[in-house]
């Protein structure tokens, strides 16, 4: 499958680049910055772009099965608008060349999922300190299920950089559900098998341990 990852330089995008490789696809990566991404292989190509400028982003997308978007921002202070503005532009390019299949990431606290993060998260940093980016990420989801394509909107728990151990859940109800600890490559696992069944497709899930 031709899959194009944006956000693939770090963390979860970087763990998704090598598990799809290893999987026998094929892997377009749209990166700001192709010194930042040390992997080399003959089914991997690297474009030199930015999510926000429209004419990258249209030129990534030609011949993509599947877009998978693993975006983050380092600093979480307003204003932050790159995960919406960043998705209109994703969305518009996969509408010009009939790409159905998105994955994204969000997070927990993003959409239904807030106020499952137990008290800590939910209470003091999510109100105090992430809210510029949750708000832009709930902008980010709005997008996505207004949008015709195929979309799976993804949400970790608290991530860590743990090895891939296959044993993680992925509700969609949250009744009673409190997020926890998920590596990034199982995030990346999830994303790859849901790839090939659409078992979540329009769906929510929460991944926790």
């Amino acid at each position: 499958m031709n899959i194009l990852i944006v956000g693939a330089t770090r963390g979860i995008g970087r763990e998704l680049v090598q598990q799809a490789l290893s999987s026998g696809h094929t892997v377009t990566a749209l990166v700001r910055d192709p010194r930042r991404l040390s992997t080399q292989h003959d089914r991997l190509r690297v474009i030199k772009g930015d999510i926000l400028d429209s004419d990258s982003v249209a030129l990534a997308m030609a011949g993509q099965r599947a877009v998978c978007c693993t975006i983050g921002v380092k600093v979480p202070w307003p204003p932050v608008t790159v995960f919406s503005e960043g998705t209109g532009n994703l969305l518009q390019a996969m509408k010009k060349a009939g790409v159905k299949r998105l994955l994204c990431v969000t997070g927990i606290g993003a959409g239904d999922s807030r106020g499952h993060g137990g008290f800590l998260y939910d209470c003091v940093f999510r109100p105090f300190l992430l809210w510029p980016v949750y708000a832009d990420k709930d902008r980010q989801e709005s997008l996505i299920k207004a949008s015709d394509v195929d979309w799976t909107i993804v949400r970790p728990g608290f991530l860590t950089n743990g090895p891939l151990t296959k044993n993680y859940r992925a509700p969609t109800d949250l009744t009673g559900v409190t997020a926890g600890w998920i590596s990034r490559a199982d995030v990346a696992h999830f994303m790859l098998q849901e790839l090939e069944s659409n078992q979540y497709l329009r769906k929510t899930p929460l991944l926790t341990s």
